[in-house]
């Protein structure tokens, strides 16, 4: 049987700091849980990823900035795909309930 895992598992009651899961990995693509509940980016601190990164909010909520100054809100079933080198990072996620990301970061050579 192959295994079956559950996404909505394993998480803490106490979450100090955002929860990163690697769930598959393969040629060069990774597949992460995160979980956030209040968290956000350091003030002074941008992603800007080599890979492309392509998330779904599965549950709770969220605002991304980007480096020009946008936000965008974030709801369940909301997903975005960041082309690689975009400077992004997380404004805030919800403090009263988990923040559920799936991430996909996919090489740069594979085209977004």
């Amino acid at each position: 049987m192959i295994p079956v895992g559950q996404i909505l598992a394993d998480i803490p009651e106490q979450l100090p700091e955002e929860l990163f899961t690697t769930l598959a990995s393969v040629a060069g693509v990774r597949i992460e849980r995160i979980v956030s509940r209040g968290h956000s980016s350091a003030p002074d601190f941008w992603y800007q990823q080599d890979e492309h990164e392509w998330i779904i909010l599965l549950s709770g909520g969220a605002v991304l900035r980007w480096e020009n100054d946008a936000e965008q809100a974030l709801a369940p079933g909301d997903y975005v795909m960041i082309p690689a080198g975009t400077r992004h990072r997380v404004e805030g996620t919800l403090a009263d309930e988990n923040t559920i990301w799936l991430a996909v970061f996919i090489p740069p050579a594979v085209r977004a």
